[in-house]
């Protein structure tokens, strides 16, 4: 059992999708609800952000220095500082029915984000689909009849991916061709029980090991990667959401919180909801992926 402390008080409604932007030195992540983009550099305190306009599901940077945004309903990209944001022509998503969440950049240079149904709409389960954008524009589906598109990584060797779909209550693995990313041989890897709360947001550490956030139980929790569950960190939030390993040496790890749906009454009995979180489990991350268009 680990514990995590206040990094970030960032009072976010749905703080989710954090990346380490190592070229900076700062922690990059979005509020969904919120629609904003924000960065901080935990050693200064300096803190940024930019609107949106409208949810933003998740925020990879790219090789150019910039950002790749999964939007309510399409993929954009902008500098760093959210200037010159611009849309990606060829898909849009049914914004009434899904928006998109959870994504990342691949190992290919493409970026991968899938949608889900908004809350509370039971009729839209299966409706979401997980979306990668080519590094030359060209977005293809992945994954179809999904309902939450959530955590997702690849390892170190290219040829696992992992993939939350957070009401099927699990991790799925694929097998992947290291060349091309080309998905295959889905599985299921390890379940967790409704009791427990929903997976959400993951990231893989140095080891190969899953660090998988779970909704709604204050916990994040570390999987070996034939699920074999290995260490949880306790924050005082229970709305975990995601993390990702950042700092000079990799070795600090962000937890991302949320306050969605709260009353006045939870806001007391967590006042922390919707902040950033930070422990240093004593193993590292990677560095981040980066999206080549």
């Amino acid at each position: 059992m680990l514990g995590a402390e206040l990094a970030i008080a960032a009072q976010c409604e749905l703080a989710e999708g954090p990346v380490w932007d190592d070229r900076r030195g700062v922690l990059l992540w979005v509020d969904i609800l919120g629609e904003r983009v924000h960065t901080a550099d935990p050693v200064t305190g300096a803190r940024s952000d930019f609107a949106t306009g409208v949810p933003v599901g998740a925020a990879g940077l790219t090789v150019g220095g910039g950002l790749a945004l999964a939007l309510v309903d399409h993929f954009a990209t902008c500098a760093a500082d959210g200037s010159g944001l611009r849309r990606v022509p060829g898909l849009t998503t049914c914004a009434p029915a899904v928006r998109f969440n959870d994504g990342k950049p691949d190992p290919w240079g493409g970026f991968c984000a899938g949608t889900m149904r908004w809350q509370g709409d039971a009729e839209t389960g299966g409706a979401g689909r997980l979306y990668r954008l080519a590094p030359d524009g060209s977005v293809a589906e992945l994954i179809a009849g999904v309902s939450v598109s959530n955590g997702l990584d690849w390892s170190d060797d290219r040829r696992t991916f992992y993939y939350i779909d957070s009401p099927a209550g699990g991790i799925d693995a694929f097998d992947t061709d290291p060349g091309t990313g080309t998905l295959s041989g889905r599985r299921r890897i390890l379940d967790i029980v409704p009791a427990d709360g929903m997976p959400d947001g993951m990231t893989l550490d140095a080891d190969g090991c899953l660090w998988v956030a779970v909704w709604g139980s204050g916990e994040l929790r570390r999987y070996t990667p034939d699920g074999i569950l290995d260490a949880v960190v306790s924050v005082p939030a229970r709305q975990v959401t995601s993390a990702a390993f950042g700092g000079a040496d990799l070795g600090t790890l962000f937890i991302t919180t949320a306050r969605e749906g709260f009353t006045p009454a939870d806001r007391a009995a967590e006042p922390h909801a919707g902040d950033i979180f930070a422990c240093t489990p004593g193993v590292t991350g990677r560095l981040p992926l980066r999206y080549a268009g």
